[in-house]
């Protein structure tokens, strides 16, 4: 799904806003699904996710969160950072979006458990985020509505290290945890390994 800001939803990154992300999710169920869906989200969707459960629960099978920052409910992302990524983000916060980090940061915090194509591929696709959305408090009501859920610790990650994950875990209520030997973006560096478990999870959600 391209979230507001991204390919099929331009829209500038400075007013994009957490709702705009839960409006684009749900716009896309509704109009793309015809029954009851798997909603997958990775790291930052973990703010988005437990809204468009709230919105349309009756539209969703299973919820997946895939190294996510779930913050505590009435909390925001911002206030809930491992301290190398908080210091980054201070020394960002400056800026009217959040920028894209120098290639040597980026490949230490997202392509640790990468081969050199991939690390590659990851720099050359980083793009801006926008700053509202990680400010907003979290409202984690639609994660109190009994849908299944999943959480995929990854436990070579170095953007939101595991015991930040285990945080996060509990911010979810009680997921199922399952554990992936892979850094944070497993989708690319272990896309067979990802691509199963959520294959699982679709035949029996």
């Amino acid at each position: 799904m391209d979230l507001p800001g991204r390919g099929s939803r331009p829209a500038s990154l400075e007013a994009v806003t957490l709702d705009d992300f839960v409006d684009a999710v749900t716009e896309d169920i509704e109009n793309r699904c015809d029954g009851p869906v798997v909603l997958v989200g990775h790291s930052l969707a973990g703010i988005t996710l437990p809204r468009v459960a709230e919105r349309i629960p009756d539209r969703l099978a299973h919820l997946v969160f895939v190294a996510c920052t779930v913050p505590e409910e009435g909390t925001a992302v911002l206030d809930d950072l491992s301290p190398d990524v908080e210091l980054l983000a201070k020394e960002n916060s400056e800026h009217p979006v959040a920028m894209t980090l120098p290639d040597e940061i980026a490949s230490q915090m997202f392509c640790n458990d990468m081969d050199e194509e991939q690390t590659r591929f990851v720099l050359d696709h980083l793009v801006a985020e926008a700053w509202l959305p990680m400010r907003t408090p979290t409202q984690l009501a639609g994660l109190r509505q009994g849908l299944p859920a999943t959480y995929v610790k990854l436990l070579q990650d170095q953007s939101v290290p595991p015991l930040l994950q285990d945080k996060m875990i509990g911010n979810v209520g009680a997921p199922r945890v399952i554990e992936m030997e892979a850094g944070h973006n497993a989708m690319i560096s272990e896309p067979e390994a990802l691509a199963r478990i959520l294959n699982e999870i679709a035949s029996n959600p």
